[in-house]
């Protein structure tokens, strides 16, 4: 990586957003902070960052739809989703997109920064390691995104299409994700 690459650092968590902007600065990148959409387009209208962080879940305007902004303001910029309620849906979309990747917090620089390095590659590219099925309560979880994302956060809708009484598909989306 060359000096002072230009970074955009998008998520409504101060205390997370400036210590990623510590990290990077101390690697040397050249960082900026926005805590929403409307910062984050702005001061990308300003400057166009080469590489931006942007968070998944924020009040307002949500961070697929920081990615596509940015990406209508320069198609160069490369994007990380970063989100602590990670789904196979929201990863998939963020992608379509025009990401690079995608991380589940909690992820620090050096995990940022080799989800950019691994976006740079071929798909199948370093696949070394092992294939581990996600569990059952993951998979789980991960389908239930995916229909509630497909009815539009619709949560009856979802539970209808999931054949499952309402309270109980809240009750489900109330807990945290599972772990692999």
């Amino acid at each position: 990586m060359s000096d002072a690459q230009s970074l955009l650092i998008v998520d409504d968590n101060e205390i997370f957003r400036d210590r990623l902007a510590r990290a990077f600065e101390d690697r040397g990148f050249d960082v900026r902070k926005a805590e929403n959409h409307t910062q984050a387009i702005a001061n990308a209208r300003e400057e166009s960052p080469e590489w931006a962080v942007v968070d998944l879940r924020m009040p307002g305007k949500n961070g697929l739809e920081v990615v596509r902004d940015l990406l209508e303001i320069d198609c160069h910029t490369r994007i990380v989703v970063l989100t602590g309620y990670g789904s196979i849906a929201t990863a998939i979309d963020a992608v379509r997109l025009g990401a690079v990747n995608y991380l589940q917090k909690p992820a620090d620089a050096d995990d940022i920064i080799a989800a950019f390095s691994r976006g740079e590659q071929p798909p199948m590219s370093g696949a070394e390691h092992e294939y581990q099925a996600p569990s059952l309560a993951r998979a789980e979880w991960e389908h239930i995104q995916r229909v509630l994302a497909d009815c539009e956060g619709n949560i009856s809708e979802a539970a209808r299409r999931l054949d499952i009484h309402r309270r109980t598909l809240q009750r489900k989306l109330d807990r945290y994700p599972p772990r692999e």
